[in-house]
Parts: C-alpha cells; structure tokens; sequence
C-alpha cells in the first residue's frame, strides 16, 4: 500500500482530503473569528458566550476554534494585535531626521483611518470589557507587555546602547503603558460613540504622552551626568 501511494504522488494524482491551510488564511481565520467573538462577548457577555456560539457565529467548527485558540478569552488576541501591530508599524517607520511626536502626529491619524470603523469601535468594545473580565486584561496585558520589545529595538537603534540596557527597558515600558492608558481612555469616552473630536484628542494624547516619556526619561538627572548616578 505504501508504495501504491508513493507512486500516486509520483503520478501526480490529486491529494485526498482538505489542502493545507497557508499562515496567511490561517491569520485571516483568526481574525474573522475573533471579530465575531468580540461582538458576542459585547453583547452578551462573556460568562454567557460560549465557544461552541463562537463558531457557529463565525462558521467554523468548535475543533477549528480550539485549533485556533487556547481559550475562548484569547479570541480577543487577534483583534486586539492588529491594533497594537499598527502602532508598532508606524513606530518602526519613525525617519531618524524627525522627532517623535512630530511623525507621530503626521502617521498616527492614518493609522486610525485606515482601520475599518466596524475593527475600532471592536477593539474599544474589548477594552472597555477587560476593565470587568480579568482573562480579558490578561490577554490585553499580554500583548502590550510584548510590545514592549518593538519599542525597545526602536529606541536602541536611535540611541545606539545596548539593546538590554535598563535604560532602554525602562522607557520602553514606559512608552507602552503611556499608549495603553490613551488607548482606555479613547475607550472611556466613545463608550456613547466615535467621534472626529474624539479622535484628534486621542491622536495628541497619544502625541503628548510619548512625548513625556522620551524627554522625561533622556534628560540627565539633576546635578550631572551618568558619572553622578551611582
């Protein structure tokens, strides 16, 4: 029999069975999934959704859902990635001649605009949950606590040290917790709905808070330079 189906695939005979899912179909999968779970926790609850109403909603299998996800709190992951990835890209970008803010201000708003209304107002949705879910914050935490790496590669390339230096490590979870906090407090107040206004004060929120951290924690301490610091 082995050989039989050695020379089928030799022949060039046609597999049997589903054909193997790409990463990026698998990526797509994932979102689509969690886009429904999002809605369904909002509307519902989470204690009263359930994976299997995950999968019906999203048109899946519950083995593709558990294939897909270890819980059905980290279905949130995916949605919530894409939002915190597109900072992380726009961070990447930042040209080494501008400032910060100054880029942030310029990129940012195409950030928020390319994201479709329907994913923003999702990605609210859940942050306004985790407040009251706490595997929801978990997930949520998780995925800024890892954003942490990004921002550290960044700040390492425009200063120059080395890249685990507490310096370093330190701004960069600072500049995540400063995002993070403008990210609740955007959910906080479009609770009732987005708004323009809304948006250009998160955008110079966003601006201002990473603009505290990059100064606040550059500037040398009073009295002198590194030599002083022991």
């Amino acid at each position: 029999m082995e050989d039989v189906a050695i020379n089928r695939q030799q022949a060039g005979a046609p597999r049997r069975g589903r054909p193997p899912v790409s990463d990026r179909q698998r990526q797509r999968q994932r979102l689509e999934i969690s886009r429904h779970a999002v809605r369904l926790f909002a509307e519902h609850g989470v204690a009263a959704t359930s994976g299997g109403r995950i999968a019906r909603a999203a048109g899946v299998s519950e083995r593709t859902l558990w294939r897909c996800f270890r819980s059905k709190e980290s279905c949130v992951e995916p949605l919530l990635a894409k939002a915190i990835d597109a900072f992380r890209a726009v961070l990447r970008a930042w040209p080494a001649d501008v400032e910060l803010t100054e880029h942030l201000r310029d990129a940012y708003p195409s950030l928020l605009d390319s994201a479709s209304d329907a994913d923003l107002e999702a990605v609210l949705a859940v942050v306004r949950l985790t407040h009251d879910e706490p595997a929801l914050r978990a997930a949520y935490l998780m995925l800024w606590e890892r954003s942490e790496n990004t921002f550290a590669e960044v700040l390492t390339e425009r200063s120059g040290g080395p890249p685990d230096s507490v310096d370093v490590r330190v701004q960069a979870a600072a500049m995540s917790a400063a995002l993070k906090v403008a990210t609740d407090h955007l959910a906080h107040v479009t609770a009732t709905g987005i708004t323009p206004a809304t948006l250009r004060r998160h955008r110079e929120d966003v601006a201002a808070a990473v603009d505290v951290v990059i100064r606040g924690l550059s500037d040398e301490p009073p009295g002198g330079g590194p030599a002083n610091r022991a």
